[in-house]
């Protein structure tokens, strides 16, 4: 029994995404107390559900998430869609139309937000990835557009965790990453917020007033002082020219001789290294000499770790 309430409960959450605990306590004829100790199991075993109170307050489901792709095949679902849809046709039987329901817009949400502004398909995942990237986009997207304040759990490249309610303002697309550019809560300042480290987002229900931004206003540096970037300038052979292109973009390379030559500043971090030595040989440093010797010695280890 209580393993079908906990089943129930998901669904329930899954096609409303918000739900007060009192209205769970009611539909199953279970206690408050039991009705929250149902949902720190479901937090546990890896569910991002969030309790709040007040004004907007209630049980809530990340918006972002979506049942396992494993959990029903496209022809499990077509088959129990057909099968509900028969019984209901035979049967006025509340519960099957509510299951029928739930299941129908499931495949919606399954088919729908992988798309911004109705036509342009957005897959920033890696490969195998079950659109997870692509509901984050739906919900950022969905903000930025009906002024509505998110709230993320955010993973920063130093592997720090941190919840924050945001004012989505603006996506932004520079060299294949997506960003949203938002007024944050915890800071009280505007911060850009990338799209891959936001682990789960949840529409809190609050609405905001944008401010009007112009293009200058936004720091496409994001977040790199001038003295963090470094002018990089290497040399390309034939055969890498394309990868180097997708990352710095065809407007900085040009053709010398039998040889292709890139002028770019960049980001100098770790990230910086790790990016050339991807490109194996078909890639020379030209300078700076120091980023040289770094990609030499990051290469030097790996060959002593083989």
């Amino acid at each position: 029994m209580k393993y079908q309430i906990l089943v129930k409960m998901l669904m329930l959450l899954l096609s409303r995404r918000k739900v007060c605990a009192r209205e769970i306590s009611e539909r199953y004829e279970i206690s408050l107390r039991s009705v929250y100790r149902y949902i720190e199991e479901l937090a546990v075993a890896g569910i991002p559900i969030d309790v709040s109170r007040g004004r907007y307050g209630g049980i809530t489901i990340a918006d972002t998430y979506r049942l396992p792709v494993g959990y029903f095949t496209k022809d499990e679902y077509t088959a129990a869609v057909n099968a509900l849809s028969a019984m209901s046709s035979q049967v006025a039987d509340g519960a099957i139309l509510s299951a029928l329901e739930k299941l129908k817009s499931q495949i919606k949400r399954e088919n729908a937000n992988t798309s911004v502004s109705g036509s342009i398909i957005v897959d920033g995942g890696t490969w195998g990835d079950t659109k997870k990237f692509s509901d984050k986009m739906a919900v950022c997207e969905k903000a930025v557009n009906e002024s509505l304040c998110i709230d993320i759990d955010y993973i920063s490249r130093s592997g720090e965790h941190s919840r924050r309610i945001i004012d989505p303002h603006v996506l932004i697309f520079k060299q294949n990453v997506w960003y949203v550019y938002a007024f944050c809560h915890t800071k009280q300042e505007f911060r850009t917020f990338k799209i891959g480290r936001i682990k789960n987002a949840r529409i809190t229900g609050k609405t905001f007033i944008k401010k009007q931004i112009s293009r200058d206003e936004i720091p496409l540096n994001f977040g790199y002082r001038s003295d963090e970037l470094t002018e990089l300038v290497l040399e390309i052979e034939k055969d890498r020219l394309p990868d180097v292109e997708e990352w710095i973009g065809i407007d900085n390379i040009e053709p010398r001789g039998n040889k292709f030559i890139a002028e770019v500043s960049v980001p100098d971090d770790d990230g910086l290294v790790s990016k050339i030595l991807s490109f194996g040989g078909g890639v020379k440093i030209v300078s700076p000499a120091a980023l040289r010797e770094r990609v030499i010695a990051a290469a030097q280890k790996i060959i002593d770790g083989v």
